[in-house]
């Protein structure tokens, strides 16, 4: 059945490899369908890889080998919600130490572009903490992070 609603990404020829690598990735992913181009069109040739149906994290996707004409941006970005430092670690690593590469507060970019969010959920609960002293402390000490250390956002949230 398809669903109502699906996240398509554009890719330049690297639906399929990007699909694989989610799949192998995330749990609650995996590749469902490959659909190749039944004639030649602007970026592609017939037969080659036109979509690729996957999930991420049980979200519906649609990998699209469109061209190089639009590239991934951070408007648009997964976030992880991780339960320990190990997820997290295991996560950032998998994305970053695959081609990516690492940016500020919790965020990163794979290979092809494509901004991740890995979140603690520790984080999530310092920074909503009901003491505000407390949620300014954990906010202060993500804003120099990259990878997030759930220790350290607890000790700053503990003052």
């Amino acid at each position: 059945m398809i669903p109502k609603n699906t996240i398509c990404l554009w890719y330049d020829g690297a639906a399929l490899e990007a699909a694989t690598f989610y799949a192998a990735t995330f749990p609650d992913s995996a590749v469902k369908a490959v659909h190749r181009a039944p004639a030649d069109y602007p970026s592609g040739k017939a037969g080659d890889v036109l979509t690729v149906e996957f999930t991420v994290l049980g979200i519906p996707c649609l990998g699209l080998n469109g061209g190089p004409a639009f590239r991934h941006s951070e408007a648009f970005s997964f976030q992880v919600a991780t339960d320990d430092q190990a997820e997290t670690d295991r996560l950032w690593d998998a994305i970053v130490g695959n081609g990516g590469e690492e940016s500020a507060c919790g965020w990163c970019k794979d290979r092809w572009g494509l901004s991740w969010q890995i979140t603690p959920r520790a984080l999530t609960e310092a920074i909503a903490d009901p003491d505000p002293a407390a949620a300014k402390r954990a906010f202060e000490a993500m804003m120099g992070m990259r990878r997030i250390d759930i220790a350290t956002i607890e000790a700053a949230r503990r003052g």
